[in-house]
């Protein structure tokens, strides 16, 4: 798309120039626009980077045309690229050294900014000396066809060079950051559509009815004893009377599974989830990066994390090799599964807020927007500010995943898309005989019981915590989530969750 290609040509130097002025070089920031934390900041990592941004403008003049130094060259071979490349990376690589220094919730918001602003100008100069760039618009159908495994390759650079932003970084930026991400990555759709296809993939109108879904298949499915009491969709009114009244006015409102609430989304219908060809299409081909946990539970010594794609993470994990293969292949009505030895997670992932083609899939109930109660036995101790915005997490993974139990600090609506899921609750009046457990060197994981569910019933193996008739004493409900059930889990419950098979679920925390 040639227009496109201008456009994110002229998108990346314009971000190179802003950079380059708000770190002390070139010409001052538009009027208007909110200043940089960068600005103030006297530091070897803020100088680093201005000096790659006016590198960078000088190799690549406005309008993305080579300099004089390499106009003889291909760009992407230029070894004045590749020492700016080399360079980005160090930069990246020590500032994202820094952010071991502090916790989470205490990193500097201009670390954060420097680490995008250095990804931006990674990206940009990825993309300027790329095949997409460099090759004339009248040339590129040509050169793309005896050229895939070069763009594939400078593609997922690219990709992946913005999502660690987004992931490591949190896309901080006054004047860029996930909004100049969202919008590049969107226009880069375009720059690529022509040549990058998903094989099998045919995002046409009507496309997905005829693609095959993700296999249902359950290896182990508990049985449901105390089922948590379930309706039909209720509205916003019944539900807030719901919250004031509650099973016992002195404990609060106990957990309740809402069936239809979510039967409109997209998600469940027109653009649905349960197709792994369309999560691909709404991915990049699968190129978007994504962490998973890798382990059967993050309380086990095993248990890991890493960052994969979401094409990588399908394939391996999930079970889904048809898709991968090309369009004139038999598809399967269902995708086969093959159960991992390591089962790996996307758990409590704002995958929502990465990927906005997904978000708008989904809407926010509106049970989210009501008044709920505070801790029935702690208030004080478990308050939290109040959320503007209810916080949406999503959890896919393959069966036999599992979250320990546990309790939340927020009100939380749990919404099944795909699959089925297994769900244990006690109340918070048993939190004495949960077995909390205690600090684990910096992070506290008191909201984490040491019983692990799993093992004490027998399901897993693994050596039980505790005196098992003593677990099989204490009062719990639960249920099984179909797709389309969403569960209420009231502030204080704790919860044991269990992915019965391919599952993707998103949950609203609320207060």
């Amino acid at each position: 798309m040639p227009g496109s290609c201008a456009a994110l040509t002229a998108r990346c130097i314009a971000a190179v120039r802003e950079i380059g002025a708000e770190s002390g070089t070139g010409n001052d920031v538009q009027i208007g626009q909110p200043p940089s934390h960068l600005e103030s900041r006297e530091d070897d990592m803020v100088k680093q980077l201005q000096g790659q941004a006016s590198k960078i403008l000088e190799l690549y003049q406005e309008g993305g045309r080579p300099g004089p130094a390499d106009s003889d060259l291909s760009r992407a071979d230029n070894s004045e690229t590749q020492l700016l490349l080399q360079g980005l990376e160090k930069l990246l690589s020590t500032s994202y050294s820094k952010f071991y220094a502090y916790l989470s919730s205490e990193l500097p918001l201009w670390l954060r900014e420097l680490y995008t602003d250095a990804s931006i100008l990674k990206f940009s100069l990825l993309f300027l000396s790329s095949t997409f760039a460099a090759c004339p618009a009248e040339n590129r159908i040509s050169l793309a066809t005896g050229s895939k495994d070069r763009l594939d390759d400078e593609l997922n650079n690219m990709v992946r060079t913005l999502d660690l932003a987004v992931i490591l970084a949190g896309a901080a930026g006054r004047v860029r950051g996930r909004p100049w991400i969202d919008e590049t990555f969107s226009i880069l759709e375009s720059v690529s559509a022509p040549f990058i296809r998903t094989p099998g993939v045919d995002t046409g109108s009507g496309a997905w009815a005829d693609l095959p879904t993700f296999s249902k298949y359950e290896p182990f499915t508990p049985p449901v004893r105390h089922r948590v009491r379930r309706m039909e969709s209720i509205s916003m009114e019944s539900f807030q009377i719901y919250l004031d009244r509650g099973a016992d006015r002195a404990l609060g409102p106990e957990p309740l599974v809402i069936h239809g609430l979510v039967d409109h989304w997209p998600a469940m219908t027109t653009r649905p989830w349960a197709k792994p060809g369309y999560i691909l299409s709404r991915t990049f081909g699968g190129r978007r990066l994504v962490p998973v946990e890798v382990g059967r539970s993050y309380v086990d010594e095993d248990w890991d994390q890493k960052l994969i794609t979401i094409g990588e993470f399908l394939r391996y994990h999930i079970g889904t090799s048809s898709v991968a293969e090309p369009a004139q292949a038999p598809q399967p009505s269902t995708v086969t599964t093959a159960i991992p030895t390591a089962p790996a997670y996307l758990a409590q992932h704002p995958l929502l807020t990465q990927l906005p083609s997904l978000r708008a899939d989904i809407t926010v109930p509106d049970l989210c927007y009501t008044a709920p109660p505070p801790h029935p036995t702690h208030p004080a101790l478990f308050s939290r500010p109040e959320l503007d915005e209810p916080q949406l997490n999503a959890w896919f993974g393959p069966p036999g995943t599992i979250t320990p139990l546990h309790t939340d600090p927020y009100h939380n609506l749990l919404v099944q898309v795909v699959g089925r899921k297994y769900v244990r609750l006690y109340a918070p009046a048993q939190t004495p005989r949960m077995r909390p457990r205690a600090m684990e060197g910096a992070v506290d994981m008191a909201n984490t019981s040491l019983w692990d569910v799993g093992v004490e019933e027998g399901w897993d193996s693994g050596d039980r915590g505790g005196d098992v008739g003593e677990f099989s004493k204490v009062p719990y409900v639960d249920c099984i989530l179909e797709p389309g059930d969403t569960l209420y889990i009231p502030i204080g419950w704790w919860h044991y969750v269990r992915g019965l098979s391919v599952s993707f679920s998103v949950s609203f925390w609320w207060n």
